[in-house]
């Protein structure tokens, strides 16, 4: 089981789950728990260990917005291809994906987990400055990945009729 997958597991995202996160309000709203958990960690300052309630309400946020919004009404869009050509690329071990899609999504998220590395000492220390280099990579790498993901959803959706069946 490699990260991502380890990932969708423990988000328990199922088809149910995938087809809401397809709505375009649930990939767009998804950006606001970076900045979230970012000034979570930084309430420690005024909050002490009660900081710990930010957190845990960041990450809360994190499993909850896949599920909160409804099916989109088309999936027809560039962010909700991107969520399709995610679940391509964590079926890649079943469906081979084409050769040229194969290095970049784990290129851009070895730059978005560096960019992590960074918010994570940013926060630490409470440099700004660092912080906001390291989302500033995490945003770059996790937007590019995203966009690559609707190239390879379009490359791949005449691939098996239930990856053309998510697109209405």
């Amino acid at each position: 089981m490699n990260l991502e997958q380890w990932l969708e597991a423990a988000l328990v995202m199922d088809d149910t789950t995938w087809k809401r996160h397809a709505n375009p309000w649930s990939v767009w709203t998804r950006y606001t728990v970076l900045p979230l958990l970012v000034a979570a960690v930084w309430s420690r300052v005024w909050l002490g260990w009660w900081s710990i309630a930010p957190v845990a309400l960041a990450l809360v946020w994190n499993w909850v917005n896949p599920r909160l919004f409804p099916p989109p009404d088309s999936t027809n869009n560039w962010s909700s291809k991107a969520v399709l050509g995610e679940r391509v690329w964590l079926n890649r071990d079943n469906i081979t994906v084409p050769t040229h899609h194969r290095h970049a999504p784990t290129i851009l998220g070895i730059v978005a987990g560096i960019g992590a590395v960074f918010v994570i000492w940013g926060s630490i220390e409470l440099d700004l400055w660092i912080t906001l280099f390291g989302a500033a990579l995490v945003y770059c790498g996790k937007l590019w990945f995203l966009d690559r993901m609707v190239w390879l959803y379009e490359d791949m959706k005449d691939a098996t009729p239930e990856y053309r069946s998510w697109l209405y």
